[in-house]
């Protein structure tokens, strides 16, 4: 079986959004299978995987905040 190794873009993309779900969840009071499932009917994935880059150098509080509206925008209710 051959391994793959991720690329350094790659495995950052992964790192972050392997912890921001989870922040999410705890922030809105969700575990993660929900948060999950909320972020991908609200925008708020296609979100992270578009801007994860910059949202990786903002503190935690503000980039929860912008998914959060994001998600809100797109019908979003909690």
């Amino acid at each position: 079986m051959e391994t793959k190794i991720l690329d350094k873009q790659t495995s950052d993309k992964v790192s972050f959004i392997s912890f921001i779900v989870p922040a999410f969840a705890d922030a809105y009071k969700m575990n993660v299978q929900q948060a999950y499932f909320y972020l991908k009917k609200y925008g708020g994935w296609d979100f992270l995987n578009e801007h994860w880059w910059a949202l990786h150098t903002d503190n935690v509080l503000y980039t929860l905040d912008d998914i959060y509206e994001v998600c809100h925008e797109n019908g979003g209710l909690r």
